[in-house]
């Protein structure tokens, strides 16, 4: 079997139930899972307060699954869930969610939302279908997000004049055991034919650390990416793209690998 080595957090805590492990084990891969990002929220009960005032927003735009556990977080408090389920929820929802990729689209269903543009598959894509359906000088649009954004959704949105207000509401560390782990998968499972990349945070965190593990070998393993944004991360660090995802999906990330690997 060939070995596989994903570099992203398990869906739902757990490893074994990941659904790229268990799609790529479909198509005959071996999916090791290493957990790359730790997260911090911060600036809670302000998000919350902007939460609880859709009037001035003319919607929500959500780029990570991390910014819709924002959301969550705020409706553990009483108080903030009791306002949520009798007016702010059907609030939001009169106005525009927009939301990348499926993953964060199903989060957004989960706290009662609608989403839009689920299929744009990255920000850019994402900007551009906004920029479609918003009119400039319009109320802005609300924008939580992690402290290491990047900056091309804000930019194509600006360039068009369509409102945005930016917020953070999560920051971004190096998993505390990245080091270690990595380790041990190169020491117990040896050289992966695949590493998959899944953030440029992933890639800005563990290229060196598996530069030195894989030695000469570095130039036999095939480096994939989820999506677009991460490839070009890949390539700024020199490392050859062989498969990036058609769509930030199990399905067609397997569908990828296989066919890479094959060659």
């Amino acid at each position: 079997m060939m070995k596989v080595l994903l570099l992203k957090d398990p869906k739902d805590g757990e490893a074994e139930s990941d659904p790229y492990v268990k799609e790529l084990g479909l198509h005959g891969l071996e999916a090791t899972l290493i957990p790359v990002l730790s997260f911090e929220f911060v600036s809670l009960p302000s998000f919350s307060e902007k939460l609880s005032s859709p009037d001035i927003y003319g919607g929500l735009i959500f780029t990570s699954p991390r910014a819709v556990e924002a959301v969550k977080l705020c409706l553990d408090d009483h108080k903030c869930k009791e306002a949520w389920t009798s007016s702010l929820r059907e609030k939001w929802n009169f106005k525009p969610v927009y939301v990348v990729g499926k993953a964060t689209a199903s989060l957004v269903k989960a706290i009662g939302i609608t989403p839009h543009g689920e299929e744009s598959g990255n920000a850019e894509k994402l900007a551009e279908y906004i920029c479609t359906r918003e009119k400039s000088g319009s109320s802005p649009l609300l924008f939580p997000c992690g402290a290491l954004k990047r900056e091309v959704l804000p930019k194509i949105l600006k360039e068009k004049d369509i409102s945005m207000e930016s917020f953070t509401v999560y920051q971004t560390a190096q998993h505390p055991s990245i080091q270690k782990s990595l380790t041990n998968y190169f020491s117990q499972m040896g050289t992966p034919e695949s590493v998959v990349f899944f953030s440029p945070s992933g890639v800005k965190f563990c290229l060196e650390h598996i530069r030195k593990l894989s030695g000469n070998q570095i130039n036999q393993m095939k480096f994939a990416a989820i999506g677009p944004t991460t490839a070009d991360a890949m390539i700024v660090e020199g490392i050859p793209v062989c498969c990036t995802a058609k769509n930030p999906t199990a399905q067609d990330l397997a569908m990828g690998l296989k066919k890479t690997l094959q060659q």
